[in-house]
């Protein structure tokens, strides 16, 4: 049947097609991308996100910043990039280069003011995006690290329409129990868009004394831990307070990076190190694994028939057929995956069933077999079903895995 399309539609269907096109290029340039988010702000969401980007990209790792925070965009300040605006080459635009393996793109470097209050709603906030993933010329990345806004609203659901294979999700919290409460409620975003949560970082996590190193809890600790362990999810760490972060945050220049020995560099080397371990090592192994199952399962599920034909239907005489039927069927589908006849062997004493069990054969269907064959086959594993009644092969596999097949008497008795 043809459908009529309405002519006023048909570009703006073509439009959002080549829209698709465009960002799925994009991103299949990029092997690893993490959205970085936050139950409630004020969590140092935006100073982990550029502190991890700067990480990885210290480990040799080529990497991506991308800032979708619409009304308080904190990574330009973060990376010392205020007041820099990206170039165009044509339609595309180049982000920043940070150094050799980071490039930056912030929303805040395309609006007109670093002042001005953005008052969108969520179709502007979504086109925007949308937008800005497609027209970032990002080139071959190994991470992309997307810094989100706080909470579950319109741009990190946006997002997660837009990069349908984003690789998880970084969830950053403080120690205290309200904080704790708003990452539930993260996690539960999480899993009712299918986005995997690669782990939990507890920002904030107790105070280390610049005097005698020792480590004060302030605002408790924990808590994201605890959660983490409740949720069965990967905990990346905790990272302490610390003045240089506060220091280093305000001159522009991310803590790893200028910091670079002190308590909270060291805690976000580990952190990255485990989102590493997570993404390239442990999650690869445990696909292997799930499809390792998988084929174990199809295997399992699948019979292998085979039953001595006489004008189509299963014949009485095993040893003096002239065709065999062979049959692999699908239990768990029902359904026949393949159909093969094939000629039997010249009928000497043993050749016919060693020929049957070469052929991997599981299960038999004959009216009659004589004692030696089915030793034979029973000998090489294979389930010798006699007395079967003549009919058609797909019919009697149906009723035998029913447990329907009526049998008689087996009508061979040499």
């Amino acid at each position: 049947m043809r459908h009529s399309v309405n002519s006023h539609q048909q570009p703006e269907n073509a439009d959002q097609a080549m829209e698709e096109l465009q960002i799925s290029q994009t991103l299949k340039q990029i092997t690893y991308k993490i959205l970085v988010f936050s139950g409630k702000g004020g969590v140092g969401k935006s100073t982990a996100s550029a502190n991890l980007a700067v990480a990885l990209a210290l480990a040799g790792k080529k990497v991506g910043l991308l800032d979708i925070d619409f009304h308080g965009p904190s990574i330009p300040k973060l990376m010392g990039l205020v007041g820099r605006r990206p170039d165009m080459i044509g339609e595309k635009i180049l982000p920043l280069s940070f150094s050799e393996n980071l490039l930056v793109l912030s929303l805040g470097m395309l609006l007109n003011a670093g002042d001005d209050a953005v008052i969108w709603r969520g179709p502007m906030k979504n086109g925007a995006i949308r937008q800005l993933i497609k027209d970032v010329a990002w080139g071959e990345l190994d991470y992309l690290i997307v810094d989100s806004p706080p909470g579950t609203g319109d741009e990190p659901l946006s997002l997660v329409q837009t990069m349908q294979d984003l690789s998880g999700a970084i969830v950053v919290t403080q120690p205290q129990q309200l904080s704790v409460d708003d990452v539930r409620r993260s996690i539960s975003f999480c899993e009712k868009l299918n986005l995997p949560v690669i782990g939990i970082i507890e920002n904030m996590s107790g105070f280390v004394c610049p005097n005698c190193g020792s480590l004060i809890d302030i605002f408790k600790s924990g808590g994201g831990q605890q959660l983490a362990e409740e949720k069965n999810i990967l905990f990346l760490g905790k990272v302490p307070i610390d003045p240089a972060i506060v220091e280093s945050s305000d001159e522009g220049k991310p803590f790893v990076y200028h910091f670079g020995k002190s308590p909270a560099a060291q805690a976000f080397d580990t952190i990255v190190n485990r989102v590493v371990q997570y993404l390239e090592v442990d999650v690869p192994a445990r696909a292997q694994k799930e499809q390792e199952h998988s084929d174990v399962k199809k295997i399992e599920s699948i019979t292998r028939f085979a039953m001595p034909l006489e004008n189509g239907m299963v014949s009485a005489h095993f040893g003096h057929a002239s065709q065999f039927s062979f049959i692999d069927y699908d239990r768990a589908k029902n359904v026949a995956l393949k159909i093969e006849q094939k000629t039997p062997p010249p009928h000497e004493q043993g050749v016919i069933p060693k020929w049957i069990a070469d052929e991997k054969v599981d299960v038999l269907f004959t009216g009659g077999i004589g004692h030696r064959a089915r030793e034979i086959l029973e000998g090489r594993g294979v389930t010798v079903v006699s007395g079967v009644p003549q009919g058609k092969p797909l019919n009697l596999i149906s009723k035998y895995l029913k447990g329907e097949l009526e049998t008689s008497d087996n009508m061979c008795d040499h």
